[in-house]
C-alpha cells in the first residue's frame, strides 16, 4: 500500500468525504480506505429507480454546493454516485480504493494496528466513517418460507422483473418498502403490505419540503431553545435506529399514505408473526398501526419545527391539516401464500451497525459506538456519519459535514 499518514478515514462515502475535506482544509496528511473498488458509497446498493427522497436543497457538501438546479427537485441514483465521485475529485480526496479494513486493534506502543486485505498498516489516528447502511438485517422468521418461493432483502432487489411473476409481499413498511411496493404497484403487480409503525409526513410542510425544516431545525434550534432533535433530547437510546419519515423522491417528489395505497389496491395486513406451511400469520391490530403511523409525525417532529418556527420568528405559512381518513382494509389475518398467488418476499427490514471488526470494546448494548460528539473514549479513534451522532440530520448529506467538521477539529487538537 506504500506508505500511510498518520491519520486515517475508514470509508469513502459521504461521512469519509466530508471528513478528508475538513482535514484537509486543517492541513492534516491523511488517507481514505474505501473496500470498494468504485466510489458513490452505499447508493450504488440501491435499487434501478430509486430516487434520493431528500431534495436538492439539502446536498450542498463543505466545499461544493449544490449547483444543477432545481433546489426542490429530486436526483435519481446514478445522479446521486456522480454526484459524490465528483465531489472526490473536486476535493481531492486521497483515497485508495479496493482495501476492506478486517481489524482495527490498539498498537502495543500506542496508536492503532489495521489489518487490511492488502496487508498490515499502522496510524496514530483513525476515523470510523463506515456509514449507516452496513448489514441488511432479515428476520428470524424468513426461514420459515417454503423454498419455491424467491426471497430478498431489499438491499439486492433491483427492479420488478427480477421477480418471478405473481403477487409479492413485502415485509415493513419504511421508506424503501413503501417506494418499492409503489413500483411494483406502478408495474401491474399484486402487492401485499406487512406494516410496520414507521411515521407518515407531509413532503411539504410550511411552504418548504419537509427536509429543509428538519435541517434547519437541527441546525439552529438549540440557539432558540429548541432542542427536539438534537440527541441528548431522544427519550431512549433505541430511537437512534428510528427509521426516518415515509418519504418519496420520485415523481417529483410526495409523501407515502399507506390508507391511500390500500385504497388503490394493495393488500394491507399487520406485522408478521409466523410463517406455518406456506400460510402467512399477521397481528390483528392494524387499525391501531395505521393510527400511530398517521399520528407520530404531530406529536413529535412536527411539533419541534413549529416551536423552531415561533421561536425564531420566520414567517411562514400554517399548514393545512390532512382529512379525517378512516378507511381501512377488510384483509384476513391468515393468508395462504398459495391461495393470494404469492411468489415473492422482499425484506423491508432495514440495517444493522456493524462494528464487529473494531477489536476494542467500542460499542454499548446497542452496538452504537460510545462517544461524544464522535469523540470515542479511545485516543485518537473517531466515528462520524451515524444516525443521531449529534443531531437528527448527522447520517443525511446536508448534515454529516457538520459533524464531520468537528470531528476534523479534534484530530487536530487531541
Amino acid at each position: 500500500m506504500g506508505r500511510i499518514p498518520d491519520t486515517v478515514v475508514i470509508g469513502a462515502g459521504q461521512a469519509g468525504l466530508t471528513t478528508s475535506y475538513w482535514l484537509s482544509q486543517l492541513g492534516v496528511e491523511h488517507q481514505v480506505l474505501e473496500r470498494r473498488d468504485t466510489l458513490g458509497g452505499a447508493f450504488q446498493d440501491r435499487w434501478d429507480g430509486f430516487y434520493m427522497n431528500t431534495p436538492n436543497l439539502s446536498l450542498d457538501l463543505p466545499g461544493m454546493p449544490f449547483d444543477g438546479g432545481d433546489r426542490d427537485a429530486f436526483i435519481p441514483r446514478d445522479a446521486a454516485v456522480n454526484l459524490f465521485r465528483h465531489y472526490a475529485e473536486l476535493v481531492a480526496a486521497p483515497i485508495h480504493t479496493g482495501v476492506d479494513v478486517t481489524r482495527l486493534s490498539a498498537a502495543p506502543d500506542g496508536g492503532f494496528l489495521l489489518e487490511t486485505s492488502l496487508g498490515s498498516v499502522r496510524a496514530g489516528k483513525v476515523v470510523l466513517a463506515t456509514g449507516a447502511y452496513q448489514v441488511p438485517k432479515t428476520p428470524a422468521v424468513s426461514a420459515k418460507l417454503p423454498p419455491g418461493v424467491t426471497q430478498l432483502h431489499t438491499h439486492d432487489y433491483r427492479n420488478p422483473e427480477q421477480l418471478p411473476d405473481g403477487a409479492v409481499l413485502i415485509v415493513r413498511t419504511g421508506q424503501s418498502g413503501g417506494q418499492i411496493a409503489e413500483e411494483l404497484h406502478d408495474a401491474g403487480r399484486d402487492v401485499h403490505l406487512a406494516v410496520s409503525i414507521v411515521p407518515e409526513a407531509p413532503r411539504r410542510y410550511r411552504g418548504h419540503d419537509l427536509i429543509y425544516w428538519m435541517l434547519e431545525t437541527g441546525k439552529h434550534g438549540p440557539d432558540y431553545g429548541i432542542h427536539a432533535l438534537t440527541r441528548e433530547a431522544l427519550p431512549s437510546p433505541a430511537l437512534r435506529f428510528a427509521p426516518n419519515p415515509l418519504l418519496s423522491g420520485t415523481d417529483g417528489g410526495h409523501s407515502i399514505h399507506l390508507r391511500k395505497l390500500g385504497r388503490g389496491g394493495m393488500h394491507l395486513h399487520g406485522h408478521l408473526e409466523a410463517i406455518d406451511d406456506g400460510d402467512l400469520t399477521f397481528s390483528d391490530d392494524l387499525p391501531e398501526r395505521l393510527a400511530a403511523v398517521e399520528s407520530a409525525f404531530g406529536q413529535r417532529t412536527g411539533k419541534a419545527i413549529d416551536a423552531y418556527i415561533a421561536a425564531a420568528g420566520i414567517d411562514a405559512p400554517a399548514q393545512e391539516p390532512l382529512e379525517a381518513d378512516d378507511w381501512l382494509p377488510a384483509e384476513p389475518s391468515r393468508v395462504s401464500l398459495a391461495e393470494a398467488g404469492i411468489t415473492s418476499v422482499l425484506w423491508a427490514s432495514g440495517y444493522q451497525l456493524d462494528f464487529g471488526f473494531v477489536d476494542l470494546p467500542l460499542v454499548d448494548e446497542w452496538g452504537y459506538p460510545k462517544h461524544s460528539r464522535g469523540v470515542t473514549e479511545f485516543p485518537g479513534l473517531y466515528v462520524v456519519g451515524l444516525p443521531w451522532l449529534t443531531r437528527h440530520y448527522s447520517s443525511i448529506v446536508g448534515g454529516v459535514g457538520l459533524d464531520a467538521e468537528y470531528v476534523a477539529g479534534r484530530v487536530t487538537g487531541d
